[in-house]
């Protein structure tokens, strides 16, 4: 299985290669899912892509925000850009960028985002027919789930998040950010409200608080568990998995790191 990496940055970027990752994922400053990364300028991106190269590494780049019209225009630039460049793969969620990515990056392989929410072996089929190469499996999926996909796919690239954050919506396709503070997670601009602290009062009894689980830092009502897969990796690799996926592109050098030699030394043992 490949071993694949966030890359918040460049330095974060031969930070997760050195520590052993087989691929990283990043982006361009712009239509990626994690506007708060510092992400990669395009001379950045030329950069790293060389580097990866040069180590025999992959470089794969994130396009996967939900497109409005007001971004359809820089589009086809930065895609033959990416192109240009000789990325390995693009990875993506909406249907218009898919369609704008064949036309302008067509060498290109395409990786379908997890914010795509693939959940059956149908969808997959779907993606699979219109030329995808890999699909991002959505969050939400069990190993048996996962089995059965690759079994009716077993041409298909499959990849899984196995560690990071999880969200309290379908993979991501949340609007509380935008109710709350008018920053869309759609378009890489999450506040994370579903991990502020919350309290549950009934509206007759202002300032009555109700008492609900909670722990030494407090109670959080929408916030889900992170995932964390690390002793089911060798269930994952029997399911078919091509790629493993490490989530947290915003994560500091040494969380990264550490998370890195944690699944190298469990990888380890799988071989």
């Amino acid at each position: 299985m490949e071993l694949l990496a966030p890359a918040g940055n460049f330095q974060k970027l031969q930070y997760a290669i050195h520590y052993g990752a087989d691929a990283v994922y990043t982006a361009g400053k712009n239509f990626s899912l994690r506007a708060q990364s510092d992400n990669l300028s395009q001379k950045e991106l030329k950069q790293a892509t060389e580097f990866c190269h040069s180590l025999h590494k992959k470089i794969y780049v994130a396009v996967n925000i939900f497109a409005h019209n007001s971004d359809l225009d820089d589009l086809p630039e930065y895609l033959e850009f990416l192109q240009k460049i000789k990325i390995d793969a693009i990875i993506i969620s909406d249907p218009g960028i898919f369609l704008l990515s064949r036309k302008y990056a067509p060498e290109i392989p395409i990786h379908i985002s997890t914010q795509a929410n693939v959940t059956s072996w149908r969808s997959a089929e779907f993606w699979q027919n219109l030329g995808a190469k890999r699909i991002i499996l959505a969050r939400e999926l069990t190993i048996s789930e996962i089995k059965e996909i690759h079994s009716k796919l077993p041409e298909s690239e499959l990849e899984i998040f196995v560690h990071g954050a999880m969200c309290m919506s379908y993979s991501g396709r949340c609007l509380l950010s935008s109710f709350l503070n008018r920053r869309s997670a759609n378009r890489g601009n999450c506040t994370q409200p579903c991990r502020w602290k919350f309290n549950l009062m009934e509206e007759t009894r202002p300032g009555e608080y109700f008492p609900i689980e909670e722990d030494k830092y407090g109670t959080y009502i929408l916030n889900s568990k992170d995932l964390c897969l690390f002793d089911r990796l060798a269930e994952i690799k029997k399911s078919g998995i091509n790629s493993i996926k490490i989530e947290g592109r915003q994560n500091e050098e040494y969380l990264l790191c550490g998370k890195l030699n944690s699944h190298l030394q469990k990888s380890s043992c799988l071989l």
